[in-house]
């Protein structure tokens, strides 16, 4: 049996996922216009919106906010991270084992990965640890698959963002979040490039609602399972305003023209 076959972060083939691994990889700079969006208890609850299928988090957050939510979340537990004060070729070190996560009561678990940079054999090595050992315990994995470096000069050419979806696959990754490769087309062949592995889009920074609306539907069309989404639902003033848009648009087929303006 698949490990997506029985997980709650998958409905009817399709996920939202909502990410605030953003306190860790961004900080609270980030958030400096809406500094309640810090508040654990208060994403939580956000995460408790209908149409959020995953809740990506840091096992700090996990470890204390979670249980009082366990009931109406469904946890992924983020595996690795690095802050935005790092100032070297991109890498993402280990902070969570599997093992601890499945403690913590996750339903799948989340690593980032990025190809290109002069530390891929590394990471590479590292997500094989946390494949493997998720695999024993039928625990689907999320690939961040981030192709980065020094020597990659475009990180969202269509052939970079298929390659990223191919590596996810490769490496055995069950779920692949990746960067818009500026055309519905070119989101198509990095679905195509990923078998049978299903392929989120990455929310990215926050863009007006029709913009972003109009970028998920366009991506739902081209084949994607859904999305993983932080900044632009955190960072805006309505959120779960947000959310119900995203819920019509990815779970009902609904169009953005047809959210916002029906």
């Amino acid at each position: 049996m698949h490990p997506l076959d029985e997980t709650p972060i998958v409905q009817d083939g399709k996920s939202i996922i909502l990410a605030h691994d953003h306190g860790l990889e961004h900080g609270p700079t980030a958030f400096a216009d809406v500094p309640e969006r810090l508040d654990p208890e208060r994403i939580f609850e956000m995460a408790t919106h209908d149409a959020v299928t995953g809740f990506a988090v840091q096992k700090g957050l996990a470890e204390t906010y979670y249980p009082s939510y366990a009931d109406d979340v469904n946890l992924i537990a983020k595996l690795n991270g690095t802050s935005s004060l790092w100032m070297g070729e991109p890498y993402s070190p280990q902070t969570c084992s599997v093992e601890y996560a499945l403690e913590l009561g996750a339903d799948a678990v989340g690593y980032t990965v990025y190809p290109g940079t002069n530390r891929e054999p590394e990471m590479f090595e590292e997500f094989r640890s946390v494949q493997e050992t998720a695999r024993e315990h039928d625990l689907p994995v999320a690939m961040w698959s981030y192709p980065r470096g020094q020597a990659l000069k475009e990180q969202r050419k269509p052939d970079v963002i298929a390659y990223a979806t191919r590596i996810a696959l490769e490496l055995g990754a069950d779920i692949a979040k990746v960067k818009y490769p500026r055309s519905g087309d070119a989101m198509a062949d990095a679905v195509d490039a990923a078998g049978d592995v299903n392929v989120v889009l990455s929310g990215g920074s926050k863009t007006d609602d029709r913009a972003f609306l109009s970028l998920v539907e366009t991506a739902m069309n081209a084949g994607v399972c859904g999305l993983a989404v932080g900044r632009n639902v955190w960072q805006r003033d309505e959120p779960e305003r947000v959310l119900d848009a995203l819920e019509a648009v990815v779970f009902d087929g609904a169009t953005a023209d047809e959210v916002l303006d029906g």
